[in-house]
């Protein structure tokens, strides 16, 4: 009898211990569940249980796409055989070691450029004295570099608005977060706050690894394009001298 009732307190106990166990190992699964729920895939990264947050990331990979379209636009346009090309150098330099005015013009026409532009302003003035010369080539040079730097200022505001648009994410994910934990117990509360922060940081991640190359390379451009157009504002008046001797001697 004392044997059997031992058995049937060891029996009991044995089920208590299994209950137990079974009751840990659900809240285990129920926060792996969670945690899978809120992990870190992709589409939990873009969306994060907003549309506010799909549409900041929409922005970011816009503005990344606008910063590679300006930085290959930029390198095409933003060098020396676009701003000074060589023909329209040799071609005008000759022409006017020729005093022939009409040829020159005429290069400048055939090679539209920024230092055309600069060159074709000497030329309409170039009858009215040298210092009016030189006004119109300074004042055609300040109007040249205007125009560049708009185009090389627009790698500048993708750099400035990329973080901020990332900064913003990250708020509104943590927000998002935060709500979150209203939903979850136990220890599945560490791990949701913890997954949701991590998806929230990376709009702001994203969007500093979009504004560092823009703003570097916003900066290479615009000191090439300073030096290149100053270059050409000192390549004109040098192209120009035979005709100031030309109009000197009339």
């Amino acid at each position: 009898m004392l044997k059997f009732k031992s058995f049937i307190w060891k029996s009991a106990c044995l089920c208590i211990i299994l209950m137990q166990a079974g009751v840990s190992a659900a809240e285990e699964g129920t926060a792996v569940e969670v945690t899978a729920k809120s992990g870190n895939s992709l589409w939990t990264i873009l969306y994060g249980g907003s549309l506010i947050n799909l549409i900041i990331w929409i922005s970011i990979f816009l503005t990344s796409f606008a910063m590679l379209w300006f930085t290959i636009n930029n390198f095409i346009t933003v060098k020396r055989e676009k701003l000074m090309p060589p023909t329209l150098i040799t071609g005008v330099r000759d022409a006017l070691n020729e005093g022939d005015l009409e040829t020159a013009i005429a290069a400048c026409q055939a090679n539209p450029s920024p230092l055309a532009t600069i060159l074709q302003q000497a030329f309409d003035n170039i009858y009215d004295g040298y210092d009016i010369v030189q006004q119109a080539v300074s004042s055609s040079s300040d109007m040249e570099n205007e125009k560049l730097m708009q185009k090389v200022n627009l790698l500048n505001i993708c750099g400035q608005i990329a973080p901020m648009l990332g900064l913003m994410g990250t708020v509104v994910g943590m927000v998002l977060a935060f709500a979150g934990l209203a939903s979850a117990t136990g220890a599945a509360k560490a791990r949701v706050l913890a997954s949701s922060i991590s998806t929230a940081l990376w709009t702001t991640c994203v969007g500093l690894l979009i504004s560092v190359p823009a703003l570097l390379f916003f900066t290479y451009f615009k000191n090439l394009a300073t030096r290149l157009l100053l270059e050409s504002e000192a390549c004109v008046i040098e192209l120009i001298k035979p005709l100031r001797k030309a109009v000197v001697e009339e």
